[in-house]
């Protein structure tokens, strides 16, 4: 991998000798896949053979091989989210910090692994507000988080500011922000392509006026997480300083185990609590994570969880993609039921009938393949299953059975 000079000559530094040389060797390593169990879906059955706890994340693993995601149908029914093992330290930031009922907000989400990761951690009674800015991202945000199935989230496609004109207010907000993307330069080779000083410097501004316009919606007392996926001070130890000294912050601590190899704070006269993942040393890729709480006393009650819907729903700056409460859609005469529903845990079981497909069947209706259902199955709208976890919907005509599973959810090739 040819690396920017800019950039050695700066995270050599940084790193220290024998940090650099670790990253270095790591570069030319295959990375480990980790995944996160879906608690809301997930019932322990057995779904890959050889796998080990990632100590930080409670239901997250590093897999010994990285099998075919797309032909799993026990991926799309959202049993399981495929995320670096760095970014589920989120979970434990959520754990340590988050103990009630709170109003979140995930202000760029997409693609929606951390979002995922953010309601399964929040406690009962919870709701999250998963949004994305860029329209394109925000649909594949939506298609994650429906996969999901827990009812309460709301996907948004809205920009910061437009939070700071509504009346919410949050008691956790994560933003983790566009960045240089120096963590991904393992994966991404655009991103050491798009590399430069200048870009990073474009970075933190663009980085703090997200900061300054979502801020005031967060809640005093609440907590504000910061994440990148770089590692340069500049968009990280120096907006962390700048969120406590110019919108007023207190940094807090998390605790950590000294085998996680997890690095703190690499810049000089900086001595608040922040987390660096560095592969080479983690076994996952870069990542940059601070904990931060508004200095204040809350001027007015919080906003509670129904109200932030039904303010959701009517709201005219909120562009709402999802409200967590999946409806079918009229067509004539004919009511479709969504593929939403299907995958929403609360969908009563008797609600439709069900039929269980094998791993083939299951792969062809992913591929929006129709075939017939068997004899005894009832006309009409039926939920079809895999290893009893729904995939999405098909209509049984008797003789066929129409796929319903959404064309832009579906797998290209088998």
């Amino acid at each position: 991998m040819h690396l920017p000079q800019e950039f050695i000559s700066y995270t050599a530094a940084l790193f220290g000798a024998e940090r650099w040389q670790w990253f270095l060797n790591a570069l030319n390593q295959e990375p480990v896949t980790s995944v996160r169990f879906n608690p809301f879906k997930y019932s322990g059955e057995p779904v890959f053979t050889s796998r080990v706890p990632v100590p930080w994340c409670k239901e997250g693993y590093w897999l010994s091989e990285r099998p075919n995601f797309t032909l799993d149908p026990l991926f799309h029914a959202g049993v399981y989210y495929v995320q670096e093992a760095g970014s589920l330290f989120l979970d434990h930031v959520l754990r340590t910090h988050v103990s009630s009922p709170v109003l979140a907000l995930d202000l760029c989400a997409a693609p929606g692994g951390k979002s995922t990761l953010m309601r399964a951690a929040l406690p009962e009674g919870s709701v999250l507000i998963s949004n994305e800015p860029d329209r394109r991202r925000a649909n594949i945000l939506l298609e994650n988080m429906l996969k999901q199935g827990h009812p309460d989230v709301l996907v948004t496609h809205n920009y910061a500011h437009d939070f700071a004109k509504t009346d919410w207010m949050f008691d956790v907000i994560l933003t983790d922000v566009p960045c240089s993307g120096e963590g991904l330069f393992r994966r991404d080779e655009g991103a050491v392509n798009e590399w430069s000083l200048s870009n990073v410097q474009f970075c933190q501004r663009r980085q703090r006026q997200i900061l300054q316009d979502v801020w005031p919606c967060l809640r005093p007392g609440g907590f504000l997480i910061y994440s990148t996926c770089t590692f340069n001070t500049c968009e990280n130890e120096e907006n962390v300083r700048f969120i406590a000294e110019e919108l007023g912050a207190e940094i807090l601590p998390v605790p950590i185990n000294p085998t996680w190899q997890i690095t703190g704070s690499l810049l000089g006269g900086f001595d608040g609590p922040v987390y660096r993942f560095i592969p080479g040393l983690t076994q996952s890729e870069g990542l940059f994570m601070a904990v931060l709480r508004k200095k204040g006393t809350p001027s007015r009650p919080p906003l509670l969880p129904g109200t932030a819907r039904r303010h959701a729903q009517t709201h005219r700056l909120i562009h709402l993609l999802s409200d967590g409460m999946p409806q079918p859609e009229q067509k004539g005469k004919e009511q479709i039921p969504s593929v939403a529903q299907a995958l929403c845990v609360n969908l009563p079981p008797d609600k439709y009938p069900r039929v269980e497909l094998s791993l083939e069947q299951a792969r062809r209706y992913l591929h929006r393949e129709s075939f017939t259902l068997p004899a005894a199955t009832p006309q009409g709208f039926v939920v079809v299953t895999y290893k009893n976890h729904p995939l999405g919907f098909m209509k049984n005509l008797g003789d066929r059975a129409n796929n319903l599973y959404p064309k832009n959810w579906a797998i290209r090739k088998l």
